[in-house]
């Protein structure tokens, strides 16, 4: 069973399932986070959905490329957890499966190229400090351990 992490699902509501793939990026101490401005701010591992056709991996290389400006290398994948949600920005609440990738920033391309998103280096104390999502959180605290 993947690990649930914040409140448990509505049984009054309709939740679409959501794969995502979302990555910890680490380089000479450091780990790469992403802050989106809108729906609300807030600091993220890189990632995001995977697109219909699209596999995991692929969409962890699509997704950290567009919200960092940044190149990956040797991922692997560390786990997974799931939460439920509502997603504002694509108008529906959703059952997210969220993997979790560790992997290497190799290449920055440039600024990233998805609206609203800025790439910040921070410490691993200071990622534990930023990180909100408690699966994300969860995820980067056994990563460090």
């Amino acid at each position: 069973m993947i690990p649930r992490f914040g409140p448990p699902p509505l049984a009054t509501r309709r939740y679409r399932r959501r794969a995502g793939a979302y990555a910890i990026l680490w380089r000479e101490g450091r780990i790469l986070l992403t802050f989106q401005r809108q729906p609300e701010h807030e600091f993220q591992l890189p990632g995001g959905g995977v697109d219909p056709g699209e596999s995991p991996i692929r969409a962890l290389h699509r997704e950290v490329f567009e919200e960092t400006g940044w190149r990956i290398g040797h991922a692997q994948r560390i786990g997974a957890y799931r939460r439920f949600c509502h997603m504002p920005e694509l108008g529906f609440h959703a059952e997210k499966r969220c993997e979790i990738w560790a992997a290497r920033p190799t290449l920055r391309i440039g600024p990233p190229t998805e609206p609203g998103h800025s790439a910040h280096w921070v410490t691993p104390h200071e990622a534990l400090d930023l990180l909100e999502d408690a699966g994300s959180l969860a995820a980067l605290r056994a990563w460090l351990a």
